[in-house]
């Protein structure tokens, strides 16, 4: 038997700093992780990370041959994602208290769990505290011939493809969709995206939905909508995706099939019946300490069914420790108000509420826009596509909400952040001082723009 005060079950981000954080403190600490590809998590490997990347790669093509110019990036993606990888396992390996473990780990009793490792020979472990953040996996929906398909990939393995797609289609018109078929279209690929839904982007207000999809469009991306998938069959060299549309039945060929139809949390035989841990259709179930039903066991990240937000899986962590070491104040509420951001060529960034939510909450606000031509920087940039909108308060002048559609929107989000959490009015942003010439400069004039 191995034990330790701290078991992590998976090395994603909340465990890898959480425990870190633990074995500084002088405390022993054991990780235990399925794989050597996966130290750091999710993000890191297969997600974040990767993709953004191949988006900032696809962005500067310059070997003028659209192959090579991929078959570039997902070499310089896999340096990357591996440099990384690297630097995670040793901030954590490299501590004297710590243990890493490589084998898949299952629950046998409540604060004991079996270890099994790739040569078949198996350890028991036990700790004082487990914590499980074992992330997600893509979903792959019931569809004829798709599972046996040779050209269906997911989220993850499209990116270990070395040969660009010359008609990829995706199965899914969520963000992670959305951001494939921006990086692929930017490489040169003829890019289908194929959705059930009604409707383009329908968490986002119409006048972003149809600025984005105009744009993307004008890539060579093509839609369809309301499309309900009977089958996908492999021929010579191709894939045949079989869809109907209402009363209209259609087929679509592609050498590429990407499956974007969302992520599912990673909880398929960790034993989690025999510690007696509650799950649902969405993961392990929490409460808002990420306290499990089972005393001292809690579940942080993506396997909790949450936001599968990096960003939020370090706030899990937050939250873990202060129980530990802290007064044990932080919980899920504070995770209320988080920024949005789908990485597109053009970025896309919100947060809170958008302009239809609050007439159809009959919320008072006034408003801002501008349009991102306006700004200096983005001529610089040369990339003046979509516009900047706020929302705020009539009575506090606290920022209500932001849709930013323009470059740089991933950092400009965060700044807006900042003031709302911290109930700051509109006009300190209006009448900041900003460095010249940035993208930020643009509040002062969207928040000008405020009536």
């Amino acid at each position: 038997m191995i034990t330790a005060k701290n078991v992590f079950i998976g090395f994603g981000k909340a465990a890898k700093t959480l425990a870190g954080a633990l074995a500084s403190r002088g405390e022993s600490v054991i990780m235990i992780e399925a794989s050597d590809k996966m130290y750091g998590g999710t993000c890191i490997n297969v997600a974040c990370i990767p993709t953004k990347t191949l988006l900032t790669s696809s962005q500067n093509n310059q070997l003028g041959n659209a192959q090579e110019n991929y078959t570039h990036a997902i070499v310089n993606k896999n340096d990357v994602t591996g440099t990384l990888r690297e630097s995670n396992l040793h901030k954590i390996a490299d501590k004297s208290t710590v243990t890493v473990l490589n084998g898949r780990a299952e629950f046998e009793a409540p604060k004991q769990l079996k270890v099994t490792y790739q040569n078949g020979k198996t350890d028991e472990i036990s700790g004082d505290h487990i914590f499980i953040n074992t992330g997600s996996t893509p979903i792959l929906p019931d569809v004829p011939g798709l599972q046996q398909s040779t050209f269906v990939k997911t989220s993850e393995s499209l990116m270990d493809q070395r040969h660009l797609p010359k008609h990829l289609v995706i199965i899914g018109g969520g963000y992670i969709g959305l951001e494939f078929a921006s990086i692929y279209a930017n490489f040169g690929s003829q890019v289908t995206i194929i959705d059930a839904g009604k409707k383009f982007m329908p968490r986002d207000e119409r006048e972003l939905a149809q600025e984005v999809k105009k744009n993307l469009a004008e890539k060579n991306v093509r839609f369809e909508f309301n499309a309900q998938i009977a089958k996908i069959e492999d021929n010579d060299g191709f894939a045949q995706i079989s869809f109907t549309q209402g009363d209209q039945a259609r087929t679509i060929d592609a050498d590429t099939i990407l499956v974007a139809t969302g992520r599912k949390a990673n909880i398929a035989n960790l034993g989690l019946d025999k510690a007696g841990i509650e799950t649902n259709n969405h993961g392990v179930v929490v409460n808002d300490h990420l306290q499990t039903n089972v005393k001292d066991i809690w579940a942080m990240g993506d396997v909790r069914g949450g936001a599968q937000f990096t960003y939020i899986s370090l706030d899990d962590y937050r939250i873990v420790l202060d129980q530990l070491v802290g007064d044990g104040k932080r919980s899920l509420k504070e995770q209320s108000l988080v920024p949005h951001v789908v990485f597109l060529d053009t970025p896309v960034a919100t947060i809170g509420m958008n302009e239809e939510q609050a007439k159809e909450e009959n919320v008072a606000y006034l408003s801002g826009k501008i349009m991102t031509a306006s700004v200096p920087k983005a001529h610089v940039i040369g990339n003046t596509t979509g516009y900047l909108k706020v929302l705020v308060s009539p009575d506090s002048h606290e920022i209500l909400g932001a849709t930013l559609y323009c470059v740089d929107a991933q950092e400009l989000i965060n700044t807006i952040s900042l003031a709302m959490h911290q109930h700051i009015p509109y006009e300190v942003l209006r009448d900041q001082i900003y460095s010249h010439p940035t993208m930020t400069e643009a509040f002062n004039d969207l928040f000008g723009a405020v009536k």
